[in-house]
């Protein structure tokens, strides 16, 4: 190997030797989020209820370094047991990426139906709270300075881009963010949000029955940035850079990835 060869130096992994649960990982924001962070050198475990689709996103990256756990976050039970598998799998548990969530019912509040409201509740907020108590417990006990993120949108910034209980679900997700953070501070855990703009994913192409490119150009004709279409892995890397120790500062913050959408919306325009 001659001077100038032995110089180079392999790009870092940012998450090196890091253990990572990821929730809501077999599609979309999720799925992109495992990949990535596998990529940066951690250990994973990819949960969902979506067997079939978890088994295949684990098996198509091919790595060691990640392992798929059935878990559906409206049991606390099956979420206590998914972060024990990490601990029993990896021996740590140093990353929270706490991303399952539904659409639910697309109907305004004038035909809201309540039990369908209760359910999409259950999964956005309940079962994110679930999460964060049981991966918080671990990092406490075992002294870990954690960072958890969790899957938001910027349906929590403004009114009239989501479903009715959507909407509701992730204000109440950033209060439970803001809130975790002033209690898990003092043991160094950081717990931040990421609240994405319009994502052609698995679930919202299906929820609103449109092709991905269908949604995207939809986005993209409401979006403030324009020449770029928001992808699932922009939302995974602003994930990676929460979950690193590039943001070992950053807590309490719901980093918004929506081009600027949710600043200029309401704001005043002559033209």
């Amino acid at each position: 190997m001659n001077q100038g060869s032995s110089s180079l130096q392999m790009p870092k992994q940012r998450l090196e030797g890091k253990v990572a649960l990821v929730t809501g990982a077999a599609s979309g924001i999720g799925e992109e989020t495992v990949r990535l962070f596998a990529d940066n050198g951690a250990f994973v475990v990819a949960a969902d209820l979506q067997d079939e689709l978890g088994l295949q996103v684990t098996a198509s990256i091919g790595s060691k370094r990640v392992s798929y756990h059935h878990c559906d976050v409206r049991d606390e039970q099956q979420v206590e047991e998914t972060v024990n598998y990490a601990l029993q799998k990896y021996g740590s548990l140093d990353i929270l990426f706490s991303n399952a969530g539904v659409l639910g019912s697309l109907s305004g509040i004038l035909d809201l139906d309540l039990n369908e409201f209760d359910s999409t509740i259950a999964t956005n907020v309940r079962g994110v709270a679930a999460t964060i108590k049981h991966a918080a417990r671990t990092m406490v006990a075992r002294n870990i300075r954690g960072s958890i993120i969790c899957t938001a949108s910027v349906a929590a910034c403004v009114g009239g881009t989501g479903p009715q209980a959507y909407t509701v679900s992730k204000h109440a997700l950033v209060g439970l963010v803001r809130s975790a953070c002033s209690e898990l501070g003092a043991y160094g855990i950081r717990v931040n949000c990421v609240s994405p703009f319009g994502v052609a994913t698995p679930l919202a192409c299906s929820t609103f029955n449109l092709e991905p490119h269908q949604v995207e150009a939809n986005s993209s004709s409401k979006a403030n940035l324009k020449g770029i279409v928001l992808k699932a892995r922009h939302v995974a890397e602003a994930a990676l850079f929460l979950a690193s120790d590039d943001s070992v500062y950053v807590s309490g913050h719901n980093l918004v990835v929506d081009g600027g959408f949710s600043v200029v919306k309401n704001s005043f325009s002559p033209i």
